[in-house]
């Protein structure tokens, strides 16, 4: 999108509620008016900073000039936005639509949320679940001793706790299978 069309966009948004204070916007239109080359000149900047009008009215002055006057002015007050109001320029329609629209973006807030899902007891008990099983494959692999198959079908017959059915029925075909052999 142009900064012409976002701009349109978060008018409404910038204007109300307060949203931009005093001190803000003076920031803003001076920094405006000392871009090389100047975004604003000097009698501009003179009138958005009129302390005489409304704070509403002089932001909504200030964005409809930027607009009429293109492309750059534009950018540049979103450069201005996003300097002297971060948490503000972060908040904009726009910048939402922005992201969300963007496919190679990835929204990592989003991502933070599938990741911790589960959190450390899960990853504790992956963990555990496969050393277990490096451990018995270890075991067994080391020989075909009957008393250690007996105690690991012991050992995975009260496991439906920490392991799941399915996997614990597949562990208890494979010992004895073992057992057979």
């Amino acid at each position: 999108q142009s900064y012409c069309i976002r701009l349109q966009h978060d008018m409404y948004f910038l204007t109300s509620n307060s949203r931009l204070n005093e001190q803000v916007v003076d920031k803003i239109i001076l920094q405006l008016n000392r871009v090389y080359p100047q975004i604003l000149t000097d009698a501009e900047a003179e009138k958005f900073r009129n302390p005489k009008a409304s704070l509403h009215v002089r932001l909504t002055d200030l964005l409809k000039h930027l607009q009429k006057n293109g492309e750059r002015h534009c950018q540049e007050f979103y450069r201005a936005l996003q300097i002297n109001a971060e948490h503000l320029y972060n908040d904009l329609p726009s910048r939402k639509i922005l992201k969300t629209t963007d496919p190679t973006m990835i929204d990592t807030d989003k991502e933070k949320c599938m990741l911790n899902d589960r959190g450390p007891v899960f990853f504790l008990t992956c963990f555990s679940a496969a050393a277990g099983f490096a451990l018995f494959w270890y075991c067994c692999d080391s020989g075909t001793d009957p008393e250690l198959l007996g105690r690991a079908r012991r050992i995975l017959g009260f496991s439906p706790i920490i392991i799941g059915r399915h996997v614990r029925k597949i562990c208890m075909l494979y010992l004895e299978d073992l057992s057979r052999n």
